[in-house]
């Protein structure tokens, strides 16, 4: 894959790992590695990560998605928490820091989630806009995280549910963000032919 071009937007992008145990030490987070392995190689863009790995506490949630909305993040990608457990909260403290909520990208979540597991309808995953960042609660697991962010593809490579990632860059453009390029063979972001910058 190419070096990024200092031709692309320089994105900020929060990533937050949200669970108890990782946070405390009992064995290593996941989720972080995962986010940012991903993001890397999906995007054209150079990347700046403000990384965060915390537990499963509301407040602090919601405190973390602020701090990261005001150091200037386009993107804030959460991981953990979203499940019907009595820990877990990060919904509830995604929904409360959020200027508009964003309904889409928790229904696509689960429709792909579903090609995957009948569990997902468990799932509660949230997507809003506080400012101008876009905030994505995501699943736990790293496979599940890749699987939602690039969509269920069929045996032969074609699409079979859409990913929610082809969305995310003219979202971001829309609330006034930075221009986000993807590599199409990871994911192919998705904008109207007049919102398209030409091609390099």
């Amino acid at each position: 894959m190419s070096e990024p071009s200092p031709a692309h937007d320089p994105v900020r992008i929060g990533i937050v790992s949200i669970s108890d145990r990782a946070s405390s030490g009992v064995y290593q987070d996941q989720g972080l590695p995962a986010l940012q392995d991903w993001l890397t190689r999906a995007l054209k863009n150079p990347i700046t990560f403000e990384a965060r790995l915390i537990p499963d506490e509301q407040a602090r949630i919601s405190e973390t998605l602020i701090e990261l909305v005001d150091l200037g993040c386009a993107l804030v990608l959460t991981t953990g928490g979203t499940g019907p457990a009595k820990r877990d909260v990060t919904p509830e403290a995604t929904l409360a820091v959020a200027h508009k909520e964003m309904p889409g990208f928790g229904e696509q979540m689960r429709q792909v989630s579903l090609a995957f597991v009948p569990t997902a309808i468990l799932s509660r995953q949230v997507a809003v806009i506080r400012d101008e960042t876009l905030i994505i609660n995501l699943p736990g697991q790293p496979k599940a995280i890749a699987e939602t962010l690039e969509g269920a593809k069929n045996a032969d490579g074609s699409v079979r549910v859409n990913g929610i990632f082809s969305a995310v860059p003219y979202c971001i453009d829309l609330i006034g963000g930075p221009y986000i390029e993807t590599h199409d063979e990871v994911i192919k972001a998705w904008r109207p032919k007049n919102a398209a910058r030409p091609t390099r």
